[in-house]
This record gives C-alpha cells, sequence and structure tokens, in this order.
C-alpha cells in the first residue's frame, strides 16, 4: 500500500468517526418537548396547576437518570383558561414551536377543540384529566390517547355503590358542558337501572358564582340524594353555599371530581362527610405509588401528590415509555408505540384498548374524613380494572396510524 492510499485510508476512518460521533450528539440532543396548554388563570387554574407540578416533577426524575432514551426533555406551558377557542391556539403554537406531544389539558370542551387538529400539526395528545366520553367515543382520532378514567368508567363503579344507598330520589347538578353533562348521564343511567329516580338536572356555567337559585330548586324537588360533578373553583363555591343554605345538612351528597385532595383542602369541614368517585389516592397500597409518593414528598417539601397530579403523572409515566419503545421522539412513532401496548404505572401494570385508546384502569369510591389529623378523601371501594371499564362503545372509528 502505497503511503499516499494509507493517508486516504486514515482520512476517511476519521471521517467515519466523526459522522458517528455527530450523529450521536444530534441524537442526544434531540429533545422530547412536552407542550402543556392548560388553565393557569380562571375556574380551574388550581387544577391546571396541579397538572404543572406534575409534569415539572416527572421530567426533573427523568433528566436526573440521563433522560429518556438518551433525550433530555422539556416542557412549556401555556394558559388556556379552560376555553376551548385559545386551548385550540395556544395548543397550535406550542406545536409550531416543536413542542407536539400535549399533555395537561383540563377541560374536555378543549380536547374536543384539539384533538382534530393533531394530524395537521403532527403532533400528539395524551389526556390526563379530562373525562368526557366523547374524546374516546364518537370524537376520537387517532393521535390522541387517555390515560385518566372516562364518564363510562367513573358510571361503572357508581352503579354498586348506588345498590348499597336508601336514598330513592336523586338531583343531579354538574358544568355545563361536556363532561358535567356526561357525568350527570351515567348517574342517571346508574340510578335508573338500581330503580332510583331523578327528580332535578341542574347544569349552571363554567364559572358560576351565585349557586342559590340552583339549590332551591334541589331542596325544593324533594331529592333524598345530590350527584355534583363541578371541580375547582366551582366546586368550592356551590359546596360552600349548600352548606349555608343547610343543603349538605338535609341531602345526602357525593359526586365525582367533587372532593379531590385540594378541594377538600379549600373546603376545610365542608367536605367532612362527602362521598364520591376517588380516581387516585396518595394512600393506594401499591409499590410504585408509595415510590412515587415518597419521592414527591421529598422533591415538594412534605406535600402528598393529588388526584390530578397522580393522574398527570402516570401521564409522562405512559410518555416516557412509549418514547423508550419507539426509540424516537416523533408523535407518529409514540403514538404507534401507544396503541394497544402495555405500561407500569403507578396504578400497576395497564394497557391501552386499541379500539378506541383509551386507558384500562381500576377505580375507587370513598368519602371525605378526617386521617392523621387531615381531611383528605378516604378510599372505602376497590374495583378492578375489568370490573370498572365497560366494554368499548363501538363509536369510535380509529384511523390506522
Amino acid at each position: 500500500m502505497t503511503r499516499t492510499n494509507s493517508l486516504k485510508l486514515r482520512a476517511l476512518g476519521a471521517a467515519s468517526v466523526l459522522a458517528l460521533a455527530l450523529s450521536g450528539t444530534a441524537h442526544a440532543q434531540d429533545m422530547l418537548k412536552i407542550g402543556v396548554p392548560t388553565a393557569m388563570s380562571g375556574t380551574y387554574a388550581d387544577l391546571g396547576n396541579q397538572a404543572k407540578r406534575a409534569v415539572e416533577f416527572a421530567i426533573a426524575e427523568a433528566n436526573a437518570r440521563g433522560g429518556v432514551a438518551g433525550h433530555k426533555v422539556e416542557a412549556k406551558i401555556l394558559d388556556t383558561e379552560a376555553k376551548p377557542d385559545l386551548a385550540r391556539k395556544q395548543s397550535e403554537r406550542l406545536a409550531l414551536e416543536g413542542y407536539k406531544v400535549l399533555t395537561g389539558v383540563i377541560a374536555s370542551g378543549e380536547a374536543l377543540a384539539i384533538a382534530p387538529m393533531l394530524d395537521r400539526w403532527d403532533a400528539l395528545y395524551v389526556a390526563t384529566v379530562t373525562k368526557s366520553d366523547k374524546i374516546t367515543g364518537d370524537s376520537c382520532v387517532r393521535r390522541a390517547f387517555r390515560v385518566n378514567h372516562q364518564d363510562a368508567q367513573d358510571a361503572a363503579v357508581v352503579n354498586p355503590w348506588l345498590a348499597g344507598r336508601k336514598e330513592q330520589k336523586w338531583a343531579i347538578i354538574g358544568m355545563d358542558g361536556a363532561w358535567g353533562r356526561g357525568s350527570g348521564a351515567g348517574f342517571k343511567e346508574a340510578a335508573t337501572a338500581n330503580g332510583k329516580s331523578v327528580v332535578a338536572e341542574l347544569y349552571p356555567p363554567l364559572g358560576a358564582t351565585d349557586y342559590a337559585a340552583y339549590i332551591q330548586q334541589i331542596k325544593a324537588s324533594g331529592a333524598e340524594g345530590l350527584w355534583v360533578a363541578l371541580a375547582g373553583r366551582d366546586a368550592v363555591s356551590f359546596a360552600t353555599q349548600a352548606r349555608q343554605f343547610g343543603l349538605l345538612d338535609s341531602v345526602f351528597t357525593a359526586g365525582v371530581s367533587f372532593v379531590t385532595d385540594n378541594t377538600v383542602q379549600a373546603m376545610g369541614e365542608t367536605a367532612k362527610g362527602i362521598h364520591g368517585i376517588i380516581n387516585y389516592s396518595a394512600t393506594l397500597d401499591t409499590p410504585e405509588n408509595k415510590s412515587f409518593v415518597a419521592a414527591w414528598a421529598k422533591h415538594y417539601n412534605g406535600d402528598q401528590p393529588s388526584n390530578f397530579e397522580g393522574e398527570t403523572y402516570l401521564g409522562m409515566q405512559v410518555i416516557f415509555q412509549a418514547v423508550e419503545k419507539a426509540k424516537s421522539v416523533k408523535p407518529i412513532d409514540i403514538a404507534r408505540a401507544m396503541s394497544g401496548g402495555s405500561f407500569d404505572t403507578i396504578l400497576g401494570r395497564v394497557a391501552f384498548r386499541p379500539e378506541d385508546n383509551q386507558l384500562i384502569l381500576p377505580n375507587y369510591f370513598g368519602h371525605v374524613a378526617e386521617t392523621d389529623g387531615k381531611l383528605r378523601p378516604v378510599v372505602t371501594m376497590s374495583f378492578p380494572a375489568e370490573q370498572a371499564t365497560p366494554a368499548p362503545s363501538g363509536a369510535c372509528k380509529l384511523q390506522k396510524l
């Protein structure tokens, strides 16, 4: 071999090594960007802040371990005020800036506004709070997945709980939107199946401040029980006024998203004794959840994760594992890894239904009681995933990924 040829081979070898090094560097710098269009102001601001805390905690954990499959993770959070039109605009802005994995949306109406745009944005949406059946029902899209409980899953556990209640006449009050009306419809179906009647259905607008007229209608209806589908500031305002008018003393009260950790904290003694669905609790006795709660408390100065914080963290667990399976941060690749996939979470190993992209989950029922000197939701009934998740409605017709 001539000296010239030898030098050429060495140069080619050096170029190959440099190319490989640059390729590895490019991969390492290819960030996983999480977009969080959530309510940071308005009625659901507290819920949005809970989603934000969970996303930030999960990212801090992941980056401390060197990232997800070699990718550093970062998030950008934009305020939607829980308004569908603004949620769509903020989500598009995030996607255009490269934050194409979207999560943390609070109101179901927002999710329904975002979902049809995901293909156009080349984005992915993972629901962690929104409950409307339509998201994984007749409005489903191939790039939208839900890791929290839909209304149908909550209704599935209301049925056996309601069977043990003596109250025959029930009233419903829920937020006037996809979630509130969906929850009301699910409760009414369960009540009818158990031979009970619904004597009043009321749907005040999001952000209502005066519930006096609604409370009077409930009292006048002769209802013995009341089902509440209100969250955030709405839940606190209604509960406070209901207690002042004596409604909570005369009518047995239960609900969904009505007795979450932060809401109970804001209500104080008003919340004591109220029953409700508990989708997640820091007290759940699984090794994975105990580890999460301990790490959360260390990170957040002794705090315990709330209902929505636990559910949003679970969503981040699923996103990270899907990235690892896909070996990619491209939304379409992540979506393919999620579809029909199984994931290890704080609720154990759970799987997506390929028919509608709904995660199959266990569910819980309980009431607000004092434990360790603090009022909090306490689980009294547990339902395995198979019992808590009804079969797909058939309304979802997903296109192939």
